[in-house]
C-alpha cells in the first residue's frame, strides 16, 4: 500500500487519537515492524454509507436468523480474531502492542466492535475507531462463513442510525468494491475527515 508517511511515536490512546484526526493510522506490516510506520493513502478508500450495497443472498443470511449480532459485548475477542482468525494465518500486522493499544482506545470509547455469535459462539467481527462523524473499519474476522460480511452490514445499518457520515476502510478491494466502496484522492478525505470531526455524533445508542 501506498501512503507510508514516517516511522516511530508510539501507540498510546493520546497519539492514535491524534493520527486518527489528521487521516494517519498505525500499520505494521509484520510482528516483527519496529519502529512503528504510519500511514496516510492516496487514494483513500472508503464507504459513502447511502451507496452502501449488500447483494441479495447476503441480505437474505441477514434477515434468515442464523446469527446474533451485539455491539462492543466482546472487543477483545473481535480484536484477538482479526489477529488470529483463519485468513490470518502466516502473519498478521496485529502485533501484541497494537491489540494492548486498541483495547485501551476501546476502554476510553474511541474504539468500538461488532460481533457476530453463532449457536453461542463467536464467528466473526469487526472492529474500529469512531471520531467525530467518521468510522475508521481497521480490521474484520470470521470463523463461520458470510459471519464477516454480516458484521459489515450491521455495521453500516448502525452507522447510517447514528447519523455517522463515511465509512473508512483505508484500502480498496475487489471484495470492498462490490460493496459500493470508492477511492478519493487522499485531499478530498482530508477534507471532508475536518468538517466530519465537528459532528457531535455517538456511537454509542442513547
Amino acid at each position: 500500500m501506498e501512503g507510508l508517511i514516517g516511522f516511530g511515536g508510539e501507540l498510546s490512546s493520546a497519539w492514535l487519537l491524534d493520527a486518527y484526526r489528521h487521516g494517519i493510522f498505525p500499520w505494521p506490516m509484520s510482528e516483527f515492524d519496529a519502529p512503528i510506520p504510519w500511514w496516510s493513502p492516496d487514494p483513500r478508500a472508503i464507504i459513502e454509507l447511502d451507496r452502501f450495497h449488500v447483494p441479495r443472498r447476503l441480505a437474505r443470511t441477514c434477515r434468515s436468523g442464523r446469527f446474533e449480532v451485539t455491539r462492543d459485548r466482546d472487543f477483545a475477542g473481535v480484536i484477538r480474531g482479526c489477529a488470529t482468525g483463519p485468513s490470518r494465518r502466516g502473519g498478521t500486522w496485529l502485533t501484541p502492542e497494537m491489540i494492548e493499544a486498541y483495547t485501551r482506545f476501546h476502554e476510553l470509547g474511541n474504539a468500538h466492535s461488532v460481533e457476530v455469535w453463532h449457536r453461542g459462539k463467536l464467528a466473526g467481527g469487526t472492529y474500529g475507531v469512531a471520531i467525530g462523524g467518521l468510522f475508521a473499519a481497521e480490521s474484520k474476522f470470521h470463523c463461520v462463513g458470510d459471519a464477516s460480511k454480516v458484521a459489515l452490514v450491521h455495521l453500516v445499518e448502525h452507522l447510517r442510525r447514528r447519523h455517522y457520515g463515511v465509512l473508512d476502510i483505508q484500502q480498496l478491494t475487489p471484495h470492498t468494491a462490490r460493496f459500493g466502496a470508492i477511492e478519493i484522492a487522499r485531499t478530498d478525505y482530508l477534507a471532508r475527515l475536518a468538517e466530519l470531526l465537528q459532528q457531535p455524533v455517538t456511537f454509542e445508542d442513547e
